[in-house]
């Protein structure tokens, strides 16, 4: 039996000509399932349905698969993501940056739009990604680890805390917390948190939020706003607060005729019965032109550039990326991205920064998970290729009987990367981390 929508949400929406019942049939329904691939690393053989048309190396599945028997899921290979949520891949293709633009995904937990961000990036320019709840700021880190692009910074701060960063972003990306109404198919339990109070709470933190982080957007930069939820309060209303409160430009997104226009031309929508997708609201304003303030980038800690690292350049290509020792830890940072990187660590709470290579021991280098699952430093040639059984129980945290030699080995699944080990001879140290390990019976 389905969980009954609030009688309020009901009224809401049939007294709504932009929304009306169909929208109420169609939150019962079936959801489709969707996945975006990672551009370089090995596709799962997934059961495709077909593209999602507003979105590269994506598409719908004909039925959920179970993703955590999926190694090539742990090895970051695609990350499932509700369909709607990528027509921010759409969004950024059609905005004028620069060369090597700074992004920050403010609300980005649990990682879907940031490694969607990452993607788009391809390794240029910094993309910054927040989380303010620590335990999901862990899961972000995990999720970017997976997808494994070196420029990268994942921080732990409530939105107020980016003023230290003036007139720093290109792009700010706020997917904001909101009432939720747009996953009341996927999660029929959110419909049980649904209240018009809740929407009223909800509107006046947006702009909170919003406004907390505003000073933190370059001159002629874009504020990308988002929510999943279907009601004005939150969505077209919020954005016309902003652009009365502090000046910024509308802008017209291009978009494929299934996603709907917002009311009074203010955003766009994906609505379930019209798109293939959850509820979805994404809306972009430009920040008016003017000066920015001179920046001053600083460093916070001991960094020290590494040279004749000979044992790391046999785990990593250290060619583009620049190598410092943070607490016997080695950090990859691009080349040219430095100053920006630890001038944000300088300021934040940082939970990643860039790709850590590995930690300095007495023996020699440990190589690092980071890099393991990172296809662009990732050059170690002593691996042992894992049939699927093998490779769910060392994604489980077990030992068991393995042929190769002594020393690290990297672990792979369809030559792709999973992780490490330290082979002993007669057994071997399972590297995998502790806090990412299946805990499911995988037997």
């Amino acid at each position: 039996m389905s969980i009954p929508f609030d009688p309020a949400f009901i009224q809401r929406v049939e007294k709504d000509p932009f929304l009306g019942v169909d929208l109420l049939i169609a939150l019962d329904t079936i959801p489709p399932v969707s996945v975006r691939f990672h551009p370089e690393k090995v596709h799962s053989k997934l059961d495709i349905l077909s593209e999602v048309s507003w979105c590269e190396n994506a598409f719908y599945l004909k039925e959920r698969p179970s993703f955590t028997l999926d190694p090539l899921f742990h090895a970051g290979s695609y990350y499932p993501q509700e369909a709607g949520s990528m027509v921010l891949d759409t969004v950024l293709r059609q905005l004028d940056l620069p060369t090597d633009p700074s992004v920050l995904d403010l609300c980005a937990a649990p990682g879907g739009k940031s490694t969607l961000i990452a993607s788009f990036l391809a390794n240029k320019g910094l993309l910054v990604s927040n989380e303010v709840i620590q335990q999901r700021a862990r899961i972000l880190k995990e999720n970017l680890t997976k997808w494994g692009y070196t420029n990268t910074i994942v921080t732990n701060n409530d939105p107020k805390d980016f003023d230290r960063l003036p007139d720093f972003f290109d792009v700010i990306v706020v997917d904001a917390p909101c009432s939720g109404e747009g996953m009341f198919r996927k999660d029929p339990n959110a419909r049980t948190e649904w209240s018009e109070d809740n929407v009223q709470l909800c509107t006046g933190r947006q702009k909170r939020i919003v406004m907390d982080v505003w000073d933190a957007l370059s001159p002629g930069g874009f504020l990308i706003y988002s929510t999943c939820t279907f009601n004005s309060n939150e969505n077209e209303e919020n954005v016309s607060w902003l652009i009365d409160e502090v000046g910024a430009e509308l802008i017209k997104i291009q978009v494929p005729a299934t996603i709907i226009e917002g009311r009074n031309g203010i955003g766009n929508y994906c609505i379930p019965g019209k798109t293939e997708t959850e509820g979805f609201y994404i809306a972009v304003l430009q920040k008016p032109a003017g000066d920015k303030k001179r920046q001053k980038y600083m460093r916070k800690g001991d960094f020290t550039v590494q040279k004749d690292l000979m044992d790391l350049s046999n785990f990593a290509n250290i060619d583009d990326i620049s190598i410092f020792n943070w607490n016997d830890k080695l950090l990859g940072l691009p080349k040219g991205l430095e100053d920006k990187m630890l001038h944000v660590q300088s300021q934040l709470r940082l939970q990643k920064m860039g790709t850590t290579l590995g930690e300095i021991a007495k023996k020699g280098i440990i190589p690092n998970e980071e890099l393991a699952l990172n296809p662009f430093l990732n050059c170690y040639e002593s691996k042992i290729e894992l049939e699927h059984q093998q490779a769910l129980q060392y994604l489980h945290g077990d030992t068991f009987s393995l042929a190769g030699n002594q020393g690290f080995q990297l672990m792979t699944f369809q030559n792709e990367s999973l992780g490490w080990i330290k082979h002993l001879g007669n057994r071997f140290n399972n590297l995998y981390p502790k806090e990412w390990r299946i805990r499911m019976n995988v037997q």
